[in-house]
């Protein structure tokens, strides 16, 4: 059972309300999208509200974060609010294909998005939501994106090996590609888990790094993993 709050260094994530608890591929996320040049964020799915919360630290960007469930809304806004960057953190109760900012949009869309297709699902309808595709499918995410993402603006997003490289040529028809692959394994001789994609308007060669979270046994943490989330982890 999961714990019901998660403490990092200058931030409390309380979870025992939220479908989304704190991950490895949330906070991976957080400490590796490119802030660089970001004035507002759109975080699509955000659950308790790590992410955003992690991009509020890293960044002097507005923040924008929606969430359809009822719960993890009222969790993320809790969570938002007692941290010292709540000015530029906004939650609000939409889904994707509700949101309608008006004429804003974002230099900077990120997500951790349901990504299940056939897979059995959970019998709580909550959290088969939350990880299943039926809510937003990638027809649905990459038109939201596609309407909300400024010209110059950059999409990144988490998916495992098979569901990101399909996404990668489904984005390719909504005029979005991938020009940067993060690879991540969590042992050194394991096959690639997930991958951290960056999309742009712009087509270009798409560059490859990859990230291994632990040398061989258990909580023991590369170097680079290490070095990525040092400003978050208390063990770190």
């Amino acid at each position: 059972m999961s714990n019901s709050y998660f403490s990092f260094k200058q931030f409390t994530i309380n979870q025992d309300r939220s479908v989304f608890k704190v991950g490895t591929d949330g906070v991976l996320l957080g400490a590796v999208t490119d802030i660089a040049g970001a004035k507002s964020i759109l975080e699509i799915g955000t659950g308790s509200g790590l992410i955003a919360v992690m991009l509020a630290q890293r960044s002097e960007a507005e923040v924008v974060a929606i969430e359809p469930d009822p719960e993890s809304f009222c969790q993320a806004c809790e969570n938002a609010n007692n941290t010292k960057w709540s000015n530029r953190i906004k939650i609000l109760q939409t889904n994707l294909q509700n949101y309608l900012p008006g004429e804003k949009k974002f230099n900077l869309i990120v997500t951790n998005p349901p990504y299940f297709t056939d897979s059995l699902k959970n019998p709580d309808p909550r959290k088969s939501a939350s990880r299943h595709n039926d809510t937003l499918t990638s027809e649905e995410l990459l038109t939201g994106v596609s309407r909300l993402l400024e010209e110059d603006g950059r999409l990144q997003l988490i998916l495992p090996y098979v569901e990101g490289n399909i996404f990668i040529a489904e984005a390719s028809g909504y005029g979005l590609y991938c020009n940067n692959i993060l690879k991540i394994r969590p042992l050194p001789d394991s096959e690639i888990r997930r991958l951290i994609l960056t999309f742009s308007r712009k087509k270009s060669f798409a560059t490859e790094k990859f990230l291994t979270i632990e040398h061989g046994k258990r909580h023991e943490f590369t170097e680079e993993y290490i070095n990525l989330t040092r400003e978050f982890y208390l063990k770190f």
